[in-house]
Parts: C-alpha cells; sequence; structure tokens
C-alpha cells in the first residue's frame, strides 16, 4: 500500500474529473490517496509521508507541486494536462497507468538542479528565502522605466544593468522565462546557471552562462523599485539598496521519467521544425 497525493489543477476541469477516476482506481488498488483540494488549510499536511506525488495539470503545476513539498524527496509524476508540458511524463489517458508503473520501480528519475535565493531588504534589515526551480526575476515596476541593478559575482562586482528586468534561471528554465528574452536553450542534464537580460538599454545584452557554483548578487540602485518573483511567487518590491542573493540550492526536484526524457521534441513541436 502506498500513500499518493493528487495535486489538481483546480480550473482544469478535465483534470478535476480525471482525478476523481484515478483516485477510485488506485483506492480500488488497496492504495491511500489524498487530494490537494482536501487541505487547503493545511498544505503541509497534505505532502507529508507520501510515497508519490502526481501533479495533474501543466508545467506550472509542477512547480507548485514542487514548492508545496518544500525540500521533501518525494518524487513528482506529472500527468499533462496543459500545452506541450515540458516536464510532465504522461497524458491523461495514461495516468493510471503511470501511477502503477511509478510505485511498481518501473520508472526512471530525473533530478533537476534549483535555486536557492535570499531577498535581503535594507530598510527593514530582513531576508526572505524560496527556491526556484525554474527562474528567478527581478524587474521593472513601472511600464515606463527601466530598473538599474549592480550585479557581482563571488563577490566580485560585473556590470550595472538597465533593463526591464534580469532572469536568473536554471536549465530547466531556460524553456520559460529566459527563452522568451532570447535566452539559449539548455539541456536540462547541464548544472549551470543563466542571467538574462530583458529589453537591456545598453550595449551589453547577451545571456551569461555560468557555473553552478556561482553566487549571483543584484542589487537595485537609484530610486526606482523592482519586483522580485520565484517561480511566478512574488517575493515582494525592492527598493534602493535592497539585495537578492542566488546559489545553487541543495534541494533537488525529482522528476519521474519512462526513460529518457526526449529534450528535443518539444521544441520541435512548438516551433515547427519538423516541417522544414
Amino acid at each position: 500500500m502506498s500513500e499518493i497525493g493528487l495535486y489538481v489543477h483546480e480550473f482544469r476541469p478535465e483534470a478535476m474529473s480525471n482525478s476523481i477516476e484515478l483516485s477510485e482506481r488506485l483506492e480500488e488498488k488497496g492504495h491511500k490517496v489524498r487530494q490537494s483540494n482536501d487541505f487547503t488549510d493545511n498544505p503541509s499536511g497534505f505532502v507529508d509521508d507520501l510515497d508519490l506525488l502526481v501533479s495533474m495539470g501543466g508545467d506550472g503545476s509542477i512547480l507548485r507541486a514542487v514548492n508545496l513539498l518544500d525540500g521533501r524527496p518525494t518524487p513528482v509524476l506529472g500527468i499533462n494536462f496543459g500545452q506541450l508540458g515540458y516536464l510532465t511524463a504522461a497524458e491523461p489517458l495514461e495516468a493510471f497507468d503511470a501511477v502503477a508503473r511509478t510505485l511498481e520501480g518501473n520508472h526512471d528519475l530525473e533530478e533537476r538542479m534549483m535555486l536557492k535565493v535570499a531577498v535581503e531588504k535594507e530598510r527593514f534589515e530582513s531576508s526572505i528565502e524560496d527556491h526556484a526551480l525554474n527562474e528567478v526575476v527581478v524587474e521593472r515596476t513601472a511600464v515606463s522605466q527601466t530598473v538599474r541593478m549592480n550585479v557581482s559575482m563571488d563577490g566580485s562586482f560585473f556590470t550595472s544593468y538597465a533593463a526591464d528586468g534580469l532572469i536568473i534561471s536554471t536549465p530547466t528554465g531556460s524553456t520559460a522565462y529566459a527563452f522568451s528574452a532570447r535566452g539559449p536553450i539548455v539541456d536540462t542534464s547541464h548544472q549551470s546557471i543563466q542571467i538574462t537580460p530583458v529589453s537591456p538599454h545598453m550595449l551589453f545584452d547577451r545571456t551569461l552562462v555560468l557555473a553552478p557554483s556561482t553566487e549571483i548578487e543584484l542589487q537595485v540602485t537609484g530610486s526606482r523599485t523592482a519586483t522580485c518573483t520565484v517561480d511566478g511567487r512574488e517575493m515582494g518590491v525592492l527598493e534602493e539598496k535592497d539585495r537578492v542573493v542566488c546559489t545553487k540550492s541543495d534541494r533537488i526536484a525529482k522528476l519521474v521519467t519512462f526513460g529518457k526524457r526526449d529534450f528535443l521534441n518539444p521544441l520541435k513541436t512548438k516551433f515547427g521544425l519538423e516541417d522544414r
């Protein structure tokens, strides 16, 4: 008997109905099943002591599921109710079989690098920490303005950026926001950190691909404020002298796969490369 959590995208009716059927079939096999919407007041209770967390949504649902685990080593199986599903391992009709195979041990695990981020507020002398599977974004708050940031690496000043924002991403996040800002596509088996400027107002506009051991510090300069988000979760407004420090996290996201994940196929599909 296994303890299985179903993390369901509540605004996708197909995911909701599929989760009910999946839960019933798993319980018939003697497994215990929890659904995320039953634990809205106690999310940590939902993920405690799970053998498997099944994400039923798109890639965003997997990001939220990994965040919900808060460092627990529970593997995450993604069932794709989104679009391409870079991070998912199975389609809706395959949901029960995918869970059964995982519980039988007939699967692989991809270990994905994550980032640790500390947001340090100068005025309040406080710090908030979080972890990202995709990216950390510091960007402007006013549409008509740029944000200015000093960037240091391993304690050494690099340069000052004037841009709409900066994206610090993992290889997993290279196909997300960083990609739309013309960053490189990085195979997720690599270990690296990418810094990609968003609409930079300066001559230097290239992505930096750094060693995973690099400590990156961003400090807001001037009177213009910025916002910091971690995998889409807002960490607050940054004012002058506030800092964002990013390093490789000691956490690892464990994603279930069945055989080696095809990294190139979603790209071919999304951009119509097969037709060329």
